[in-house]
């Protein structure tokens, strides 16, 4: 089916108590492998790209591939931006053909936060797509996004922050991490239900690649309607190549690297679904 935005698989994920997985795909391969994998499993789902991606590539070559493929899906896949560094940046992939966007301004003072991310709201409404901002700060390091604060949402602000901009998801601080987790984090579900009891729009956790399946099962049942896998699936789709060739070094087809890495993240994918209680719901 054609690309879909994201907001009615969101607030169908928040009515229902699941999460909509949201997987961050760099190439071909690994856009077919979430898309097979959502086929497989009947879930929605949500293919993202990070501005580094971007830059590797670019927006219009992404777009195209992940609709070509979503053309012969049955399951509604949604093209995302991850983390959008600009307003013009979230231009550039509405113009060619995202269809969610997120403008990432949580590293800006409060009111800036809201500026910026009020003027991708009017640009994007009036396009009727939706968009996703995040408030407070996420640590760790995802592409060239590094931070190494770790600064919890204010519940009072996020009510504030939502009222303001008119955001449709909200991604939230709770003690997540991108990137690869030193020890063992410490998540602040509390703080995540009071969120949720304030804030009438779905919330989004970031950086759950190395969290535990039953801690992202536990954030889902207080209030996270959409869940973002990054790190994990570039491990899984290297780790299958290295293997490859660890077992045939004498292989140099590229085509035999991304079978086995697509396999890998198909896999890998179908698990977090099921945790996320997406699976069954498209």
């Amino acid at each position: 089916m054609p690309l879909v935005d994201s907001k009615k698989m969101l607030t169908d994920a928040r009515a229902g108590g699941y999460a909509v997985g949201a997987f961050n795909a760099e190439n071909m391969e690994m856009v077919k492998a979430i898309i097979a994998a959502a086929e497989e499993l009947k879930a929605p789902v949500m293919i993202q790209t990070t501005p580094s991606t971007i830059k590797y590539g670019n927006s219009a070559t992404y777009a195209a591939i992940v609709k070509a493929e979503a053309q012969k899906a049955s399951v509604p896949v949604a093209l995302h931006l991850d983390h959008g560094s600009s307003y013009e940046l979230a231009v550039e992939c509405v113009e060619n053909g995202y269809t969610s966007i997120m403008i990432d301004g949580s590293k800006l003072p409060f009111e800036e936060n809201i500026a910026v991310s009020k003027k991708v709201v009017e640009y994007c409404h009036g396009k009727n797509l939706p968009v996703e901002a995040e408030l407070g700060r996420v640590g760790g390091k995802e592409d060239d996004v590094t931070d190494d604060m770790d600064t919890h949402t204010d519940v009072g602000e996020a009510v504030e922050f939502v009222e303001k901009t008119g955001v449709d998801f909200l991604a939230v601080a709770i003690g997540t991490a991108h990137g690869f987790y030193v020890g063992t984090p410490v998540l602040d579900k509390q703080r995540l239900s009071e969120i949720a009891a304030k804030v009438s729009i779905p919330l989004v956790l970031h950086g759950a690649s190395g969290i535990s399946d039953s801690d992202v099962a536990d954030c889902v049942s207080r209030g996270i309607s959409k869940v973002n896998f990054a790190t994990e699936l570039r491990v899984a789709y290297t780790d299958a190549g290295k293997a490859l060739l660890k077992e045939k070094p004498e292989t140099f087809d590229p085509k035999a690297l991304g079978k086995v890495g697509m396999e890998a993240v198909k896999q890998l994918v179908m698990g977090r679904m099921k945790v996320c209680g997406c699976d069954g719901k498209a």
